[in-house]
């Protein structure tokens, strides 16, 4: 019997939907999925106000191969929900949540089915209105309603939606208009992009190329539900090493670099430089500052010193760091927002990046757009996209560890060691704690000539605390981690990683 509360995945849902040998127990077929799919119905005529025959709901993939299977399942209950359901087909999460506000389709809601950079035998949803995401709380009633529901297969009517071809169009006319004083746009300019065989190979062939651009050497457009040649995903350490070689190896402009669903992107300077974590926060956030003067990044938690001094000292922003997850960042700057408060940028170092002009969306090709048209501008002055972020200090070590928590109940145990790893800092002589903090606690130190700092928190989910340091000089981390874990041995149900 499947347990649906363990299906939620934050503002997501994700589940196992392809066996594989000595792996989890398949959790979400097109039963599930069905079942998923009514429940979001009964929601989304709720938030539309809208009898469910009359709901206009859209339904895309990324290019796993369990998504045919969960889209007949999703477009099956649609059907028996009287609501009309349209297939968009390969799609990526931006453009499934402009699917609902593009003024071509304009549909009362959205599904996409991905698991985002998880392994090929995941998949999941996210869910869209013209609102925006769904949130945490609509996800826990969704699948409260779908553990009550009986899923009845059957016919529906297949109706084909060519979405990307206008979400393409929709990119392409940012950049002209970008560009308008440029002739031939991006004519001149050699741009290398890795899709990581996920569902965003369209930015090169339907957007890039067809504005001027030179996009050979690209990697893995083709979709390919297997991922055989790297995950779709940049915060991964051969992925980067893919692109950056690419554009190294092509003596190209710039790089461009994907998830699998293509709401998180990164980019490669020339000669192969990543620009990734905190430097993809840096030029997000250089790319409009211009037009935000003094306005409010909101950052995820484990962003650096020297990011917080080059928003706030060299590009005359407020930084402020919140949770982690895309949601939380986003809700925050929204909140902000409608405070007052000039948050023009949600971002996490993870390659969510939403504006405040473009919907709160997180959204990869937007931020991509942004990036090449001022990339394009840079190499008319002979410059390249790498001058923006000029004064950007970076840490001399960035460590991450995941101290395990053997204890049953993980989270109760894990939290009062938190809380007293707190009060331990702050009567430590050499530790600085820092306030405000919205996740875990993070300290400012300064060991034996070592500066830098670091945080530990709770996951979200999974038996584990993340611990994150940085250092300003080498052997610094090592420092800071041995007098961390010096006081997190005194827990017995804590497992520190041997050195």
């Amino acid at each position: 019997m499947i347990d649906f509360k363990k299906l939620q995945n934050g503002s997501d849902i994700r589940g196992v939907a392809i066996a594989t040998e000595g792996g989890p127990e398949v959790n979400l077929n097109k039963e599930v999925a069905g079942r998923i799919a009514g429940a979001f119905c009964y929601l989304l005529s709720k938030k539309v106000n809208k009898n469910p025959v009359m709901l206009k709901i859209c339904v895309g993939q990324d290019s796993r191969v369990s998504g045919d299977e969960l889209k007949e399942g999703i477009l099956e209950a649609i059907s028996l929900w009287g609501a009309e359901g349209y297939d968009a087909g390969l799609a990526t999460t931006p453009a499934m949540f402009m699917s609902t506000v593009l003024p071509q389709f304009e549909f009362d809601g959205a599904i996409m089915i991905t698991a985002s950079h998880l392994p090929y035998e995941r998949n999941g949803f996210k869910f869209f209105s013209a609102e925006g995401g769904f949130e945490k709380e609509d996800i826990t009633e969704i699948l409260r309603l779908a553990s009550r529901y009986n899923f009845i297969g059957g016919v529906y009517d297949k109706n084909e939606v060519a979405l990307m071809p206008f979400y393409a169009a929709y990119l392409r006319q940012m950049i002209s208009q970008g560009l308008k004083d440029i002739p031939g746009y991006l004519k001149g300019m050699h741009i290398v992009v890795d899709a990581g065989n996920g569902a965003s190979g369209f930015f090169a062939t339907e957007v890039l190329e067809k504005m001027g651009a030179d996009i050979s050497g690209s990697l893995y457009l083709e979709p390919d539900g297997t991922f055989p040649n790297h995950p779709a995903n940049p915060e991964n350490k051969d992925a980067m090493a893919a692109i950056c070689k690419a554009v190294k190896d092509n003596n190209a402009d710039l790089g461009i670099i994907f998830d699998t669903d293509g709401d998180r992107s990164a980019a490669v300077g020339p000669g192969g430089r990543p620009i990734a974590r905190n430097e993809i926060v840096a030029l997000a956030a250089a790319l409009a500052a211009g037009d935000y003067p003094g306005g409010t990044v909101v950052t995820d938690s484990i962003t650096s010193n020297e990011l917080h001094e080059f928003l706030e000292d060299k590009l005359g922003l407020k930084h402020l760091r919140y949770k982690r997850g895309y949601r939380n960042v986003i809700n925050k700057a929204k909140e902000l927002t409608e405070a007052g408060e000039q948050a023009f940028l949600a971002i996490e170092t993870s390659g969510h990046a939403a504006y405040s002009d473009n919907y709160y969306l997180d959204d990869g090709a937007f931020l991509a757009v942004q990036i090449v048209i001022n990339a394009a501008r840079l190499k008319a002055e002979g410059k390249d996209i790498t001058a923006l972020m000029d004064g950007l200090r970076s840490p001399a070590e960035s460590k991450e560890v995941r101290l395990k928590i053997k204890a049953e109940d993980f989270a109760a145990y894990g939290t009062g060691a938190l809380e007293d790893f707190g009060k331990w800092a702050e009567y430590s002589g050499n530790l600085e704690v820092v306030e405000p903090n919205y996740e875990g606690v993070r300290v400012n130190y300064d060991i034996d000539g070592a500066k830098g700092w670091f945080l530990l928190r709770m996951s979200l989910h999974d038996p584990v605390m993340p611990l994150n340091v940085e250092s300003d000089t080498e052997g610094g981390a090592d420092k800071a981690m041995a007098k961390i874990f010096e006081f997190m041995s005194n827990y017995k149900e804590i497992e520190i990683p041997e050195a």
